[in-house]
């Protein structure tokens, strides 16, 4: 799999989803939290099923190597 997520764009999802998934745990511990995952996985893979779905790529020129 190609990846398309660049540096920056991965370390905000990252801190979106681990805030997402805090509230589960605290705040209105709704299980909407869980959706954090989202952006937490695709953070740690790399790659982003709807940025291939409309051709971005935020990673470096060349990066598309898995």
């Amino acid at each position: 799999m190609p990846h398309n997520v660049g540096s920056i764009d991965r370390v905000l999802r990252i801190l979106i989803g681990a805030g997402l998934i805090a509230l589960v745990f605290v705040g209105p511990k709704t299980p909407w939290g869980w959706i954090g995952l989202v952006p937490l996985v695709t953070a740690l893979i790399g790659w982003c099923p709807a940025y291939s779905l409309f051709g971005i790529n935020t990673g470096k020129k060349g990066d598309s190597a898995a």
